[in-house]
Parts: structure tokens; C-alpha cells; sequence
């Protein structure tokens, strides 16, 4: 009996000191995380300086295929410190690819756009850009980031789905992209291991995630972003795995490497303020979650804003009601303190002081307050004005194909008059036997200028209302035959023909009429071009109808 005492005894011992160093370990590592969330100025400013560096070589006169490899550049040090200039950035590498012509380099912009639409929680807007993206035309290098890309935002949808119905077709679409993953990042230790761990997580295989990524992290120490992804994917296989000691040891060295990366758009410290509170740090747990929202604010990461909108209520409350129960302890002190005259003197001064240490909490208090008013009213600003730029966006798609196609048929009618009233002009001319009249006004001279002219403002008016109609047609078409206008045209005949295919005017008659020509001509260039069609010849003119319905 002595012996099993004993030995209960010794593991009791045990199990403590084990405690005790966790809590040490953890203790020092929140020393260190405050520590460099005071230094955090000295990051941002680093940042910002290669930033700059970076605006000042965009602004050099250089080619537009190193202007692209610098935009590419300048997008990697603004992704996950600021969502609208990312946006911009990704935007403006689009139209420079468009000026090289080259469809692989506005592939790789495209993604870059729905990646970061991805991350903002433009779900839909992110899946219908990487549907302009075919894999097939992408080159091997960019494999992984087109599988990267659908595994991101389908597992943020079943992360964020509403029903388990969805939840669980999102995660399926998910282990699909990530199997793909796997196939294509072979060669990419950090991608590979972070996509395997991600899978041992899934299947419940937590020892073997959490082996793989310490295997890799032992490699990595001085790379601060790669430390940044491993701790918080290291994090959430201990979460899963239900260690919390683990998963906020991994949550914090996560954060510090967040801090050191000057990042605006992270996960670690949101979700270590959460331990924390719910251990009881309030003061700590505040501060990082205020800290979580400032950058979010200022990154305008609006998933992130959300995020944080859900937990920082409770935290704040709790915050405030400490603050008011320091408040009243300080009450009953003063109260205690006043009985002793003899520390009359020292007890009055020390009330006042923690007096004003309250008042400036409330302030605080207060003022955050005041903020997430601001935050929760301008937020739903933004609803309301997305939803009154969708019915408008909706509206004008509507007018401007009907006010095309009465445009056409109203021009093409007043042109059949001005010839009809030519002839009858010739015609009296004629009966007055006005030669000189009558040869004047037979001339076709003058319909043909105006012809020239209605043509020219019908290419002006449609490629104003689909500017990249041309190249989109284009890719519609096998490679070698695609069609471009002359050097003084804004569009060719054939692409006129397929311009009022666009618009819905799709009998041969009509657009005989419309252009001037026979029927049999308009037959033989529609033919024609279904020959040149990439895809199927038969549905060339049904893709066509579907020129610029992500813009409407």
C-alpha cells in the first residue's frame, strides 16, 4: 500500500513540474509577443520603406514585361497588409498583360484578382473569375496556384457555409482541389507539407500532421513568414487534437512571426485572444483583439472584420464590467483606507491614482465603443450600397441592349430614307430636266459617307458598352485565325456581323439590311468564321451571346 501511495505520489510530482514548465514556457513567449507588439512601428516602417521602394521602380520608364514581373512583386508585399491595394495592384498587372497580348500572363492576373476576392469574402466573384481561367492553357508552374486558389475559397465557403448540406459539398469540392494539390507541389516542401499536415487533419490523423510540420519547422527558423503559416497550421492540429497548452504555445509564435512579417490580415492573434479570455486574461485578450481590429480596419479585410465583430462585444463587455468592478473595489478601499487616519494622507493619494488609471479605461472603453458603432454602421452602409449598385448594375444591363438594338434600327431606317429620298429627288430632277441637278443628286456619294459614319459611331457605341469585345471574340477562335480591324477601323465586318449577334439581331436578313450587303454574303462570312471557331463551329455563336455577362 506504501509503495502504491508512493508511487502516486511521484507522479503527481511529475505531472506538476511538466505544468509548471508549459506555463513558464507559455509565460515567456507572451513576454515575447508583447515585447514585439511594442516594436511593431519598427516593422511597419520597414514594410512601408520597401513599399516605396517598390512605388519608385513602378514609376521608372521600363518595358511592360518588367513592369508586370514588378507588379507581381509589389502585389506579394501588399497581399495580407492591405485589401484594396491588392485589388488595384491585381487589376493594373490585368491591363498590362492586355497590352503584351499575352493570355498566360492574364491568366496568372486574373487569379491574382479572385485570390484576393477569395480572401475578402467575395466568394461568388472569385469562383466566376477563375472560370474565365482554363488549366489547360496555363503553363505547369502555374498549376499550383490555379488548385490553391479553388482549395482557398471552397474551403472558406465550408467554413463560413450555412447549412451542413453545404458545409459538406464545399469540403468535398476541398479534398478534391487538395488532392490536386499534392500532385502538382511536389517540389514545394513548404506547399506540400502544409497541404498534407492539412489532410492528416481532416482524416483525424492530428500525431502525423504534427510530426510533418515540426519536421519542417525545424529547417525554417529563420524564415519568419513560413514559421508564421507552420505554428498556426501546427495550432490547429493541437486544437483538434484538443492540447489547448500546445495550440496557444503555437498561436503565439505564430503571432510574434505575424508582427515581424508586418502583415494587416491574420488569424493567430484573433484566435489567441480568445484562449485568453476565456482563461481569464482580459487586459491581455483586449489589447490583442483591438490590435486584430485596428489592422483589419485599416487592411479593409472584411471577412476579418466579421470575424472579430463576433467575439469583441463579449470580450469588451466583460473588459468594461472588470474595469466597473476595480471601480467599486476602489470604493470600498477608500471607504477602509479613511478609518486608518494615520495613512490618510498616502491612502487619498493612492485612490486618486487608480481613480484616474479607471477613468482613462472607461475612456477607452468608451471610445471603442464609439468605433464599433461606426464600424457596425458603416458596414452597413456598404450593404445597402451594394445593394443599390446590384439593381443598378441589373437596370443598365437591360437598357443598354435594348437602347443598342433600337439605336440599330432606328439608324438603319433613317439611312433607308435618305436613299429613298434621293431617288425621288432624281425622279423630279428628271421630269424638270435639271441635269446638272439631277446628277448631283443621283450621286451615291453622300450615302456612303454617311454609311462610314453610322458604322463608325455603331463600332464607337458597342465597344464603349463591351471595350473588350474584340479580344474576347477572339479567344472564341482557334489559334492563328483570330480576326483584328485595319489599322484606321475600330472593327472589321465580320466582327460587326457578330457584334449584332451579341445584341440578338441573329437572322441573315436583318443584318443584311443593317450592313449593306446580300444575303448570300452574310451567310458565307458567318460561315466562314464558325470555321475558325477553337471549340465546336456549331455553338460559336452561342458563346458569343455570352460576351460580357460577368461585367452585366
Amino acid at each position: 500500500m506504501k509503495k502504491i501511495v508512493t508511487s502516486l505520489y511521484l507522479l503527481c510530482c511529475v505531472w506538476m513540474c511538466q505544468l509548471h514548465a508549459a506555463n513558464n514556457a507559455v509565460d515567456s513567449l507572451l513576454s515575447q509577443l508583447d515585447h514585439v507588439i511594442q516594436n511593431r512601428p519598427v516593422y511597419i516602417k520597414q514594410k512601408e520603406k520597401k513599399l516605396n521602394d517598390l512605388r519608385q521602380a513602378l514609376r521608372q520608364r521600363i518595358s511592360d514585361e518588367n513592369r508586370f514581373t514588378l507588379l507581381g512583386e509589389y502585389l506579394d508585399e501588399y497581399r495580407s497588409y492591405n485589401t484594396d491595394s491588392s485589388l488595384y495592384i491585381s487589376r493594373e498587372r490585368y491591363q498590362v498583360a492586355l497590352r503584351l497580348k499575352n493570355k498566360e500572363h492574364q491568366d496568372n492576373a486574373l487569379m491574382n484578382t479572385a485570390e484576393i476576392m477569395g480572401t475578402a469574402g467575395m466568394y461568388k466573384e472569385a469562383i466566376d473569375l477563375m472560370h474565365n481561367v482554363q488549366i489547360n492553357h496555363l503553363s505547369d508552374d502555374l498549376h499550383p496556384y490555379y488548385y490553391h486558389i479553388y482549395r482557398t475559397v471552397y474551403g472558406l465557403m465550408a467554413d463560413y457555409a450555412v447549412t451542413e448540406q453545404e458545409k459538406k459539398l464545399y469540403a468535398e469540392i476541398t479534398d478534391r482541389y487538395r488532392d490536386s494539390l499534392l500532385l502538382v507541389n511536389k517540389n514545394n516542401l513548404l506547399v506540400y507539407t502544409l497541404i498534407q499536415s492539412d489532410q492528416h487533419n481532416v482524416r483525424g490523423e492530428f500525431d502525423k500532421a504534427i510530426q510533418l510540420l515540426i519536421d519542417y519547422l525545424a529547417g525554417q527558423i529563420d524564415n519568419v513568414h513560413d514559421v508564421a503559416i507552420c505554428a498556426y497550421t501546427l495550432s490547429e492540429s493541437y486544437r483538434l487534437k484538443e492540447d489547448t497548452e500546445k495550440e496557444k504555445e503555437y498561436l503565439i509564435l505564430s503571432s510574434i512571426a505575424d508582427m515581424k512579417s508586418a502583415v494587416r490580415e491574420y488569424i493567430s492573434l484573433r484566435k489567441l485572444a480568445v484562449l485568453l479570455y476565456q482563461e481569464g486574461d482580459i487586459d491581455r485578450a483586449y489589447s490583442y483583439l483591438k490590435l486584430c481590429m485596428d489592422d483589419a480596419v485599416f487592411c479593409n479585410a472584411r471577412l476579418r472584420i466579421l470575424e472579430i465583430l463576433q467575439i469583441f462585444p463579449l470580450i469588451n463587455d466583460t473588459y468594461q464590467q472588470k474595469a466597473e468592478k476595480q471601480q467599486e473595489q476602489m470604493k470600498w478601499a477608500l471607504i477602509s483606507i479613511s478609518l486608518l487616519s494615520i495613512f490618510l494622507l498616502i491612502a487619498i493619494f493612492y485612490v486618486y491614482k487608480q481613480m484616474k488609471r479607471v477613468a482613462a479605461a472607461r475612456h477607452e472603453v468608451i471610445d471603442a465603443n464609439k468605433r464599433l458603432k461606426e464600424l457596425n454602421e458603416e458596414l452597413h452602409r456598404y450593404n445597402l450600397q451594394l445593394k443599390e449598385a446590384n439593381h443598378i448594375i441589373a437596370e443598365n444591363s437591360y437598357l443598354k441592349e435594348e437602347y443598342i438594338g433600337r439605336y440599330m434600327d432606328q439608324c438603319s431606317v433613317y439611312l433607308e430614307k435618305m436613299d429613298n429620298y434621293r431617288r425621288s429627288l432624281g425622279k423630279i430632277a428628271a421630269t424638270g430636266k435639271v441635269d446638272e441637278l439631277y446628277k448631283n443628286i443621283k450621286s451615291s456619294k453622300f450615302i456612303e459617307e454617311e454609311l462610314k459614319e453610322f458604322y463608325a459611331n455603331f463600332d464607337n457605341t458597342f465597344l464603349q458598352l463591351f471595350p473588350t469585345f474584340v479580344e474576347d471574340f477572339n479567344t472564341l477562335l482557334a489559334e492563328g485565325e483570330q480576326i483584328y480591324p485595319k489599322a484606321n477601323e475600330r472593327m472589321s465586318t465580320e466582327l460587326r456581323i457578330f457584334a449584332l449577334i451579341r445584341l440578338g439581331i441573329t437572322d441573315s436578313v436583318k443584318i443584311a439590311q443593317f450592313l449593306r450587303y446580300s444575303v448570300t454574303t452574310i451567310y458565307n462570312y458567318r460561315t466562314k468564321v464558325r470555321n475558325k471557331a477553337a471549340g465546336d463551329r456549331d455553338q460559336l455563336e452561342q458563346e458569343v451571346m455570352k460576351i460580357g455577362k460577368s461585367r452585366d
